[in-house]
Order: structure tokens, then sequence, then C-alpha cells
């Protein structure tokens, strides 16, 4: 049965509640914060009709977003729900420009699913965007990443290696990583497929020999996931206090799993890959987000500007 038939045409009627959970319903995304931020949004405005929900209603809810303090993930508890804790610091402009893209999402994909009513103001075109502090990336250097391999290695979790081995490799994000089962490897294609990105796109791994080396010295069950708990293989192993200590042993500091993405492209470009090459291989939708790394890559344009036109008199 096709789904989006049984989707209501132009219920404006409807609350951003029952939008919600109609447009959850349908994602295939693989956004694991798009659940707890549209949970937050329901809380604001859950009560309220979809053809009445105006700009000033997603101004005030955001206005409201910035007076709380940021939140971190810490695990699940016994019943596999998240845990979140509360930092120290206000919410980051980047953070509140996620909440606000996570219930644009839901807007925009009414309106093309025609739920919303007919020549519908989408509410969040006219909420300007909170200016992000342009942080520098952090990327491994060469002595870093021997040390951090080295130290993943050595770690009483076996398969940090190949875990941080492939976020360094691959470019991919932690949720895609440890969503992976066996039936998504291909050792002999030398590819892992994940089937939606955090985008909704699908995607696939490159592996590089040492991680197809390390999958099959470790190869398990077409169903289970690669990175599975021991002690409930249903979900995925919580890593982070090895990850932690790696870090120690290594003497890292001020290094995020997710700067492995960042020492990828950090990595490629130095090497000369454009940025339409690292792009699509991070999922990047913007060239926008690749920009971060065109700094990187001034030796290889310097050469290919000296190369291609350095006769020119």
């Amino acid at each position: 049965m096709n789904c989006t038939a049984l989707l209501p045409l132009r219920a404006g009627h409807l609350t951003i509640t029952a939008l919600v959970d109609l447009y959850m319903t349908h994602y295939e995304g693989r956004d694991p914060t798009r659940q707890q931020r549209l949970s937050w949004w329901i809380g604001q405005i859950g009560g309220t009709r979809l053809d009445e929900v105006t700009d000033d209603h997603i101004h005030a809810a955001l206005e409201a977003l910035a007076t709380n303090s940021a939140r971190y993930w810490a695990g699940k508890d016994a019943d596999g729900k998240p845990i979140y804790k509360a930092k120290r610091k206000p919410m980051a402009p980047a953070t509140i420009n996620r909440y606000s893209a996570s219930i644009a999402a839901v807007f925009t994909w009414s309106i093309k699913r025609r739920i919303a009513p007919k020549g519908w103001d989408h509410p969040c075109r006219r909420v300007e965007r909170r200016t992000e502090k342009n942080e520098q990336t952090r990327f491994l250097s060469d002595d870093e990443r021997t040390r951090l391999l080295e130290a993943c290695k050595a770690s009483a979790w076996p398969r940090l290696y190949v875990l941080v081995l492939l976020g360094l490799t691959t470019g991919a994000r932690k949720g895609e990583l440890l969503g992976l089962r066996w039936s998504d490897i291909d050792l002999v294609q030398r590819v892992a497929h994940v089937g939606r990105s955090k985008n909704g796109d699908p995607k696939v791994l490159p592996l590089v020999p040492a991680v197809v080396e390390q999958l099959e010295e470790l190869r398990g069950t077409d169903a289970a996931l690669v990175f599975a708990s021991t002690r409930r293989p249903d979900q995925a192993y919580a890593f982070e206090p090895r990850w932690a200590d790696a870090l120690r042993v290594a003497k890292i500091k001020k290094f995020r799993f997710h700067d492995l993405r960042h020492s990828c492209a950090s990595f490629l470009a130095q090497s000369g890959a454009t940025l339409l090459e690292i792009g699509d291989l991070l999922g990047h939708r913007q060239i926008s987000m690749t920009k971060r790394y065109s700094h990187l890559a001034s030796t290889h344009r310097a050469a290919l500007v000296n190369r291609v036109l350095g006769d020119l008199r």
C-alpha cells in the first residue's frame, strides 16, 4: 500500500503534534536528534493548528530556547531511552538553528505532500538564522593520528580500532557507523552501504584494505550490528568510555569522535582532493558545508594554477 495516498489533503486543522507524528511515521532519515528536537517543539506549539502557526510562534519559541542551558547525550537508560544532561553554558547559536531547521523540515514536508492549506505561508521563512561562531575545525595531526590508532589497538574493547579507522577513512557520522549491520558490508567490493544518511540520502562508504582486513577477522551474522553491545545485541555498544581512555592514552585533548570526520576531509584536502569530491564523500548537500576545508587545499590549487597557467606571459 502506498503510504503517501493515506496522507490527509489540505488538512490545516491538524495540530502540530499530529503533524509531527505523521511526519515521523514517514521519516526515512537517520538523524538521531530529529525526534528529540521535534518533541521539544510539541511542548512549545503542539496544540496549535497548522493553519494558525505563524513566524511569531517560531520566533518566540526560539527566543525561549536561547535561555536554556546546552545539553549533551549521556547514553540510554534501562528502557533504552536517551539521557540528556545539562552543560554549564548557554545553548549555542548553531544548536538553536538546528532546532529551527527540524520544524522547518516538517513544514516543508507538509507543503510538498499537500497537507498544508493551499497557498499556506511557511512560518520559518521569515525567522532569521542566528549567526554561528566560526570555530576552528579540529583535526588530527599526523603524529596525533598515529598515537590515537595505537591507543585504539590496545583498547579493552577490541572493535574500537576498526570503528575509529572507519571514521578516519570514510568520514561517516557516528550514527551511520554504529548502525552498520554485517548485511550492509560487502567485503568483496570493499564497500559498506548506509541505507539512509542523516540527510535521508543513500550512501556508500569505501573500505580501505586495513578496514577490510579487520572486518574479515571480526565477521559476524548478517542481521547483527557490526558494533553491537555485548549485553544487548540489538543496540550499539556504548563505546564512549573506551574512546575517552584512548584519547587519554594518546594524550590528545579537545577532540570529539565527530572530529574524525573533519580529519578525513582535511587529509583529503591536503592530498589534492577537490571540494566537490570531499563533499560527495561526506554527503554534504551544500558546498558551503565543505568550504571550511578550502584553505587546506591551497597548495594543491597553487600547483594546479602554475601547471596550467604558469607559462602565460
